[in-house]
């Protein structure tokens, strides 16, 4: 987009490969519909933490896809990835905000008359000036349960 930290490239200019999070243990052993009912709640309320709802939409398929899709996903969908297991991400678009505002600079011109009469005049010069502030993309975090199983998830059977 143009500023030097809005680019998912790293300083080589490769693009930084997503991939599925190290194994983790979820704090107590969790049932395969359990896992997916905390993955369910996490979805539908995750538009709720702010950000932009296609961003969450494309970070879910991402999340639910295989690597080389999600890979895919997330570059079409303007994602920064900032932890490669896409714990981390940031919008690219961002936010960018326009400030105007006036300057007044009155400058008093003072005519002399040829009768020696002074007259005063006020003259408003306006200043336009505009002030233009790129924002970060919103913040999106992902909890590793909606990115891998957990080593101590019990299988149902």
């Amino acid at each position: 987009m143009g500023c030097a930290g809005s680019s998912q490239s790293k300083a080589d200019g490769t693009v930084k490969k997503i991939r599925k999070p190290k194994p983790w243990k979820h704090p107590q052993p969790i049932t395969k519909s359990q896992l997916m009912q905390l993955r369910d709640e996490f979805w539908d309320t995750a538009p709720h933490y702010g950000g932009r709802k296609e961003i969450w939409d494309a970070l879910r398929a991402a999340a639910e896809a295989d690597l080389s899709l999600a890979q895919a996903i997330v570059d079409s969908a303007g994602v920064i990835v900032q932890s490669a297991d896409l714990t981390i991400c940031y919008d690219e678009r961002g936010t960018l905000l326009f400030i105007n505002f006036l300057k007044y600079q009155h400058i008093m011109y003072k005519y002399v008359t040829e009768v020696l009469v002074e007259t005063y005049v006020f003259l408003s010069y306006f200043y336009c000036c505009a002030l233009q502030i790129h924002l970060a993309g919103a913040k999106y975090e992902l909890p590793k349960y909606v990115l891998s199983e957990p080593t101590n998830l019990i299988r149902e059977g």
